[in-house]
């Protein structure tokens, strides 16, 4: 039964449509800059950008820290070992668990990736003055701690997201 005084869902101010679609625009707009030229997908570089910022993840790890599911991350894992950019490293600890690095080809791939990448990001935020970021980032590091609190059935995730 419809409740007449519900207000309607209208996408362009719903904010996490308005979030997704950024997201999207600005993952598309780097995706633009290094798909054609190393044969990369979005998952792909996001599992590199996360093991050349922290080598030795595991795969649950990099799904933790990139917010995608364990699917994305295995393939792109996957994909990543069989073109030699990613190295898999049997734990000492853990048989079931496999550290991942970047190989040497994957090293210089996320080296030529990252200033394009930088370059975005600056280019984006050139709207913004130090203050409207420095806004920005605390308001992007409350709203990823209330996601958390909002999946109270999985575990707990790092923050992604630090003031710089």
């Amino acid at each position: 039964m419809p409740n007449e005084n519900r207000r309607p869902l209208l996408l362009d101010a719903f904010v996490p449509y308005r979030l997704s679609v950024l997201t999207n625009r600005v993952s598309g707009a780097i995706a633009a800059h290094y798909e054609d030229r190393f044969g990369l997908t979005i998952p792909e570089w996001r599992v590199m950008a996360a093991l050349g910022e922290t080598p030795g993840l595991s795969a649950r790890e990099v799904a933790a820290r990139t917010a995608m599911d364990k699917v994305q991350v295995s393939r792109a894992v996957a994909s990543l070992t069989a073109a030699r950019r990613v190295r898999r490293t049997p734990s000492e600890e853990d048989g079931r668990v496999a550290h991942l690095a970047l190989t040497r080809a994957g090293r210089t791939i996320y080296d030529e990736i990252v200033p394009l990448a930088l370059h975005l990001e600056e280019t984006l935020l050139s709207v913004l003055n130090s203050d409207e970021r420095r806004t920005l980032h605390r308001l992007m590091d409350k709203l990823a701690a209330q996601t958390r609190k909002l999946e109270p059935d999985r575990k707990p995730q790092p923050a992604s997201w630090t003031e710089p």
